[in-house]
Parts: C-alpha cells; sequence; structure tokens
C-alpha cells in the first residue's frame, strides 16, 4: 500500500484518503457478474461473523454471532488499520458504517438481536461502533480528518432510521468526528427506495444542520450543475461520486470545464 501511495502521489497532489470496513454477515459472495449468490462454507467460503446469527438473505447461511473475544478482535483490526494509515502518510481517514457492514450491524434492529450491552436500546446498539471510533480517535493524529460513513435509514419499516443516525452523529461528534459521509441502505435486501436524482442529499442536509460537522453528500448525482448547487446552496460541504466516476472517468475535468472552472491536468 505505501508503494501504492507513493506512486499516486507522484501524479498528483491532492488529499489521499482510505476507507476502512468489515464487511460482516455480507462477505463470501459471489461478484454481481456471477450472480451476486452467497458462497456457503461447505462451498469453500468463508465464516462470516455478525452481531446476531441472522443471514442478510432469508436463505441465506447464518453467520455466527460475535462473542466478547470476537468483538475484542475486530476492535483491534480497526485500531491496527488506522495506526498502519497514519504511518503510510494518508491524509484522511473514513470508517465504513453503512450498507449492511459490520458496525452498521450492530445500529440497526433489524441485524442487532443481542440480549447483551451491545444489544437492545438504542444506546447499547451504539456502544459498539462508538469503541471502535474510540480506539480509531486515540490512535490517529488531531491533524488527520477521521470521518465516518454511515446509511441515514435502512428504508424499512423498523429499522434504522434518520432519528437514530443523528443521535449516533451526535455521540460521534463529542468524540472528535471530523466529518459525515451520508448515504442509506444496504441493511436488508427488502428495502423500499424511491429513486431519484440526489434521493439521499436531505439526509446529508439534515445532518449538517444539526450537528454543524462537515457532511458529504451522495447518492444519484450525475450532473456537474446538480452537484454545484448541493454544495453552493448548503445542503452539504461535498459531494461523493462513485458510479458516475466509473462511468467517466475524468468526470472531475469534465465538471470544472462546464463549471468555468481552471486546473492543472
Amino acid at each position: 500500500l505505501a508503494q501504492v501511495l507513493e506512486k499516486v502521489r507522484g501524479y498528483s497532489d491532492m488529499p489521499i484518503a482510505i476507507q476502512l470496513a468489515h464487511a460482516g454477515r455480507k462477505t463470501s459472495h459471489r461478484v454481481p457478474w456471477e450472480g451476486g449468490t452467497q458462497i456457503r462454507t461447505s462451498d469453500g467460503g468463508w465464516t462470516s461473523y455478525a452481531p446476531s446469527a441472522i443471514p442478510f438473505a432469508p436463505d441465506g447461511e447464518a453467520p455466527h454471532a460475535l462473542d466478547r473475544d470476537g468483538l475484542a478482535r475486530v476492535r483491534a483490526a480497526f485500531r491496527k488499520a488506522a495506526e498502519r494509515s497514519v504511518r503510510i502518510g494518508l491524509d484522511a481517514i473514513e470508517i465504513h458504517s453503512a450498507h449492511g457492514y459490520l458496525l452498521h450491524e450492530f445500529l440497526s434492529p433489524l441485524s442487532n438481536k443481542r440480549d447483551d450491552q451491545y444489544g437492545g436500546s438504542l444506546e447499547n446498539r451504539l456502544r459498539f461502533p462508538l469503541e471502535v471510533f474510540d480506539a480509531m480517535r486515540e490512535v490517529v493524529p488531531a491533524h488527520v480528518p477521521l470521518g465516518l460513513r454511515y446509511s441515514a435509514t435502512d428504508f424499512f419499516e423498523g429499522g434504522w432510521d434518520l432519528e437514530q443516525t443523528l443521535a449516533y452523529s451526535h455521540e460521534l461528534k463529542k468524540r472528535g468526528c471530523s466529518f459525515f459521509d451520508v448515504s442509506g441502505g444496504g441493511m436488508t435486501p427488502q428495502q423500499k427506495i424511491e429513486l431519484k436524482p440526489g434521493y439521499q442529499v436531505p439526509f446529508a442536509e439534515a445532518v449538517k444542520r444539526e450537528t454543524g460537522v462537515p457532511t458529504m453528500a451522495v447518492g444519484l448525482i450525475t450532473e456537474p450543475e446538480q452537484a454545484e448547487k448541493i454544495v453552493t446552496s448548503g445542503q452539504a460541504d461535498m459531494v461523493a461520486l462513485g458510479r458516475g466516476i466509473l462511468y467517466d472517468a475524468r468526470w472531475p475535468w469534465h465538471a470544472a470545464a462546464k463549471l468555468g472552472a481552471k486546473l492543472h491536468a
């Protein structure tokens, strides 16, 4: 990774960030173009871990519920990853707490059915993700932004929602979270999403308004003018694109040209 970083820096002086995640019960699946189905352990798949032994899909293989040793192992792994990121000189770190990844699984009542201090009430469901953040914040210097990506809602009744997201956000703010990357969904294949341009931007706007922490908007943001309006209107401080840049790898250059900006390429 250090060699890759050195090569990237040779091409650009832009800040470089890394996203750290633990996949949980959504691990061990075939790639999308091979069906995206789960690879069971009997067929050589991974043993997956989660807050509770609840499969992602109704016909899926159940993960193992993490015990105290497992929680300590995961917490230590996030901390070690943060230490490595700092050591090789990355400029920013983002923790993945969205889209059904492990930390999201602890947050959502759809996947967390524990009866110990890490399950049940909102306070308990926040506990492990906040412990992971604290463990990373201890080893990440103040000058390195440590932010977090989360799903603002599960898009499913009885699941994680915006009200709980705001409570999570306030706790993270107390702990020195540098920014929020506000996405949604990914917890259940039964989610109900009304897809339209910028459909998740209102979540980022609510988080920014309630916390004052720099906030990133995502979700079907495809046009330069659309992205510009989100930032200039104050709905969010930043815009992140994934599929848009897969479709057009030079999207930022083309956006700059369209919006009349000048840059060195």
